[in-house]
């Protein structure tokens, strides 16, 4: 169980793994076996100038404070500035530049951004109280979220995210519309953010309603940020006080809910140091690690997850689906016969998303007919569902985990338009305000439409190359077929599934025509 941040001398057991999962004590295990496949070699910490930035307890504060005021200017911007989107720092920065590079830091790094957000980073500050000083209470209720939701885990996130998507397309924010309507979007994601850590412990938000989270936990498995773990698996075990979780003099428990003796990916670390300056033995590290072991080497691989990649995946195919010529008619028909007012008719936009998820997940629960695998009991001694079900999940959840690669390059490829086409009208949206002119850089297109399908192109198909990589990997360690001699055609058939996909989505970008 997770406990309130601000009571130091809380004696109630702690969760090890996540808020859904209600243990006694840590799970015990061998030094050696513990999650030794995922353990990352290379700790950034050891460095003493790392080492001096991640004890001071302004690290985070500094990480926040550029995106914080930029974050305001947004607000300002959308609602006073010019209604021109080209000419307004609001749409300019958020539309043209902000977007693409969470991508960057998503794809390269991981959890990135939650570690610099100025969403989470604003709200924490007045649940806390300060800005970066330690405190022993906290503002607000902090009630823990409801155990039964918690269960769900990132998909009340990705339901949020599509949620939010289907309100951009709807009023057109991101085309981009009016400026104050972007303005509009941040004030609400923000209200959303200010009024959960008020009501709840930590940054719950952060980890369960936060729209951008399931995206960033889930695609961000491919960055080389490994984030905070134990060095010494034993020592953590051993430990009596667990400040990492409940927090000690020097930092608060973490946020996240997770406790780095358990992590074996990069999926729930914020990167925001707190159990590093916590942890009395000086047993934290901050860890990196080669590209796609979050996809490959987790020992728990969560259903969850693998729906949420699967809704994502529904959600950015539908995105380069509603670009092609003929959906026009199909939503515009649809409107007319449910006498809804215009694009996107929520009947094709919840439909295409669920349709695409469902193939994906039918195309993997194939392979359960194809090559039987044999059942794998959960860490905790029980089979996680029935025979039958089990049989497709024992190929759906770490199939769709190979697919993570290819649906983060596709996700970054998507904004690349705007990226290209736009972002130099970000310096006359800064200058704008003042009397400035740059006509030459508000015309400026970086790429042509055509060398632009080619870049997104090339950037889904390296990510494909990545699926197939994680696949091949995945089925050599994960699957176990009943008839041994299989394994070959197990293989075979999930590395068939990473390259269709692979196919699917970079070719679907010929027929856009890099459109926005």
């Amino acid at each position: 169980m997770t406990t309130t941040q601000g009571n130091q001398g809380d004696t109630r057991p702690i969760d090890p793994i996540s808020t859904a999962v209600r243990l006694k004590e840590p799970i015990k295990r061998g030094a050696g076996e513990h999650f030794s496949v995922t353990d990352p070699k290379v700790d950034v910490s050891k460095s003493s100038l790392a080492s001096k930035i991640l004890h001071d307890r302004k690290y985070q504060f500094l990480l926040i404070l550029p995106n914080q005021i930029i974050f305001w200017l947004v607000i300002v911007s959308g609602l006073a500035g010019t209604v021109v989107p080209g000419l307004n720092f609001a749409t300019a920065i958020t539309w043209y530049v902000w977007f693409c590079v969470v991508f960057v830091l998503i794809a390269v790094i991981g959890r990135a951004w939650c570690a610099m957000c100025p969403f989470g980073g604003f709200a924490e500050w007045i649940q806390r109280r300060t800005l970066w000083k330690r405190l022993q209470s906290s503002l607000g209720l902090q009630l823990r979220y409801p155990e039964k939701l918690a269960t769900y885990g990132l998909l009340s996130s990705a339901a949020t995210f599509v949620l939010l998507t289907y309100i951009e397309e709807f009023f057109n924010i991101a085309g981009p519309g009016t400026p104050r309507d972007t303005s509009f979007m941040v004030i609400g994601i923000v209200t959303a953010a200010l009024l959960s850590f008020l009501v709840f412990e930590r940054r719950t938000f952060c980890r369960y309603v936060c729209p951008l989270s399931s995206v960033i936990g889930t695609l961000g498995a491919v960055g080389s940020a490994a984030g905070f773990r134990t060095k010494d698996r034993d020592t953590c075990l051993s430990c009596k006080t667990k400040d990492c979780m409940r927090g000690g003099e020097e930092g608060y428990g973490c946020p996240w809910y997770t406790w780095p003796g358990s992590a074996d990916s990069n999926l729930y670390c914020g990167l925001c140091s707190e159990c590093y300056k916590a942890c009395p033995s000086g047993n934290v590290g901050l860890f990196v690690q080669k590209p796609l072991t979050s996809v490959i080497s987790p020992s728990r691989r969560r259903a969850d997850i693998s729906w949420v990649v699967a809704v994502l995946l529904g959600l950015v195919v539908y995105q380069q689906i509603n670009s092609l010529s003929w959906y026009a008619s199909l939503d515009g028909w649809l409107n007319a016969h449910t006498f809804f007012p215009h694009y996107p008719n929520p009947v094709d936009y919840f439909g295409f998303i669920a349709l695409f998820a469902g193939v994906a997940a039918a195309l993997l629960g194939a392979g359960s007919k194809l090559v039987p695998l044999k059942l794998h009991r959960s860490p905790f001694g029980k089979e996680t569902f029935l025979t039958k079900v089990s049989s497709f999940r024992s190929w759906f959840v770490p199939g769709i985990y190979a697919l993570i690669p290819v649906v983060a390059t596709d996700y970054f490829a998507r904004q690349l338009p705007k990226f290209f086409k736009h972002s130099p009208r970000l310096i006359p949206s800064i200058i704008f305000p003042f009397g400035g002119r740059a006509n030459s850089l508000y015309n400026l297109n970086l790429l042509s439409h055509p060398d632009i399908v080619i870049v997104q192109v090339v950037i889904v198909l390296i990510g494909g190359i990545g699926s197939v990589y994680s696949a091949y990997r995945i089925s050599k360690r994960d699957f176990e077929p009943i008839d041994p001699h299989k394994k070959g055609l197990a293989t075979f058939y999930l590395v068939f599934v990473a390259v269709a996909v692979t196919v699917a989505m970079a070719g679907l970008y010929i027929p856009m025509h890099a459109a926005s």
